[in-house]
């Protein structure tokens, strides 16, 4: 009887291990668009390890490579205001310390402009106790 709880109690921690992983991943997709719409360049690039690289939905084949590149491109950008709605996460676990996402955005740009409906592609990993992305590959889903 002893096994069988000790067995079972190990399992509810691996799935609450599990459960908060996907959590921490789903939160730093929310952070990184709460970042942007702030204008808060650094915040955005330190999402990112050191060697990590983003491709934005406009432009999703075009990789800016490196942390201190990706906050450079962010900050060359000339102000806008924008809201970031993102839906449909989907995180997957490939080991404790590393994930891949798929998730939706509709990005609001301008009040006479339609909203942009894309979908990003996420690899992370676990640098401690935060999570970072280390690819983020964004796409435009109606052109």
């Amino acid at each position: 009887q002893l096994c069988r709880q000790l067995a079972h109690q190990a399992g509810m921690m691996d799935t609450l291990t599990r459960i908060n992983a996907e959590r921490a991943c789903e939160r730093l997709i929310v952070d990184y668009a709460a970042a942007i719409d702030a204008g808060d360049w650094d915040a955005v690039a330190a999402m990112y390890v050191a060697a990590g690289r983003m491709s934005r939905p406009t432009a999703p084949d075009d990789y800016i490579e490196g942390r201190d590149a990706i906050l450079a491109s962010f900050r060359a950008r000339p102000p806008r205001t924008t809201r970031h709605i993102c839906a449909n996460f989907r995180v997957t676990l490939t080991d404790a310390d590393r994930a891949t996402a798929q998730s939706q955005i509709l990005l609001f740009t301008a009040r006479d402009q339609p909203p942009l409906v894309g979908s990003y592609a996420d690899v992370m990993v676990r640098e401690g106790d935060a999570w970072r992305f280390v690819e983020r590959r964004g796409s435009l889903d109606f052109v």
